[in-house]
């Protein structure tokens, strides 16, 4: 009695999970690793100071600007920008061709004009999720309740967040996230329909 095993390989398809800042994007994503192990987390380069806790190499590449800079004109990024003045952040190549060479789907934790990059780039192969806060005023209650930085640095986090609010039209699903499991489960689904019901790109 034979045993034919058909190897499925599966797509070279990314998942980006993006959020106005304090919109519980990262909880999502660490929450999809633990429970599925086909995803794998792309490391993004950062110029800026770790927070407590993170980790290099596995929460962000903490580089230098001039390294950074370097890395730029070296062509290492799918996408980089300067969110704030002087703090640059990036997606790698690399990653996503290490992740692949793993037979893994890339999984994204990045801002938003990150995200439409990725999505311009890798079109029908990327899928956008964006995590909404219920509200406004919820989305500046957590990124006060933070406490992680100075008044002048959590004004230009909610002025930036209220600019990436708007950003909503542009995404794939949007997905709110007013309770954590609900937002959780929901992000799931999505992501299942989108392996599963995916179209291949146009060539």
């Amino acid at each position: 009695m034979s045993h034919e095993f058909h190897v499925v390989v599966p797509p070279k398809k990314i998942i980006v999970i993006t959020a106005p800042s304090g919109a519980g994007k990262t909880s999502i994503v660490k929450k999809l690793v633990e429970q599925r192990p086909d995803l794998e987390f792309s490391v993004s380069c950062t110029t800026r100071t770790p927070r407590e806790g993170e980790v290099n190499g596995k929460d962000y590449y903490f580089i230098t600007v001039p390294e950074f800079q370097q890395r730029i004109q070296q062509g290492d990024f799918v996408e980089h920008e300067e969110v704030y003045p002087g703090q640059f952040y990036g997606s790698l190549k690399s990653e996503v061709e290490r992740i692949w060479s793993k037979r893994k789907i890339v999984l994204y934790d990045i801002d938003v004009k990150g995200a439409e990059s990725i999505k311009k780039k890798y079109g029908r192969d990327a899928i956008v999720i964006y995590i909404a806060p219920p509200d406004k005023e919820t989305l500046v209650r957590r990124l006060t309740n933070r406490n992680t930085e100075s008044k002048d640095s959590l004004k230009k986090r909610i002025k930036k967040a209220e600019e990436e609010l708007s950003y909503q039209s542009k995404a794939d699903k949007i997905v709110v996230n007013a309770d954590f499991d609900i937002a959780f489960m929901n992000v799931k689904n999505v992501i299942t329909n989108f392996l599963k019901l995916g179209a291949p790109a146009h060539h």
